[in-house]
């Protein structure tokens, strides 16, 4: 079972709706005791990083979130809730994120067009059971902030909007996808689906 976190600030029934088409039991909830039991988490999210950080903070999931990813339970960020598994973000001032995988979180800076919204190509650039038996091809994004990683080898595919831009992350149990992959067509919906086999593989081990 993978529990969807509900914090009040994620499009939380496409991506159960997204989980359901794959055949995989899925909740939402914010308990802490049912997140603890889950054989994954995905963290969604949509708004602003300090707002989301401080409703983590207030239900004490930033703590539970460390927890449970010390043990190596499987966490899936998607689109914000990716941006906050890093160490700060810029949005509308300094704030502090999860801090799981070291790198910023900036603005797009440019004479171009924000938010970067729309089909863009990933291009992979490390191996990872995440992108296992996948070819690159077109996701949906919509964002005006992008991660700078620190580690390069977290960088697991990026896109092209100007610059290189992070698009999937990844290191040990902990991953993230800059686009909304339940919205991403087969490529998004294979994506999640070998989430979801990380699951299983790690309540099996």
């Amino acid at each position: 079972m993978i529990a969807i976190i509900d914090y009040g600030m994620g499009n939380l029934h496409s991506v159960s709706k997204a989980l359901e088409r794959l055949g995989c039991e899925s909740t939402v909830t914010s308990d802490p005791k049912i997140l603890a039991e889950a054989d994954g988490l995905i963290l969604p999210g949509v708004g602003a990083f300090g707002d989301a950080m401080e409703q983590l903070s207030s239900l004490g999931l930033d703590r539970l979130l460390r927890e449970q990813t010390a043990q190596g339970k499987p966490l899936l960020g998607i689109c914000l809730g990716m941006q906050l598994l890093f160490t700060s973000s810029e949005e509308y001032g300094e704030h502090d994120g999860l801090n799981l995988l070291p790198g910023q979180v900036v603005r797009f800076q440019g004479d171009y067009k924000v938010p970067h919204m729309g089909w863009n190509r990933l291009e992979f650039k490390q191996t990872s059971p995440l992108l296992e038996g996948l070819e690159e091809g077109h996701v949906y994004f919509v964002h005006s902030y992008h991660v700078k990683p620190e580690r390069q080898e977290d960088l697991l595919a990026v896109t092209d909007y100007h610059q290189p831009v992070t698009a999937v992350v990844g290191r040990g149990s902990v991953f993230g996808m800059q686009f909304h992959p339940e919205k991403s067509g087969e490529l998004g919906m294979r994506l999640l689906q070998n989430f979801v086999g990380l699951c299983r593989n790690k309540a099996k081990s």
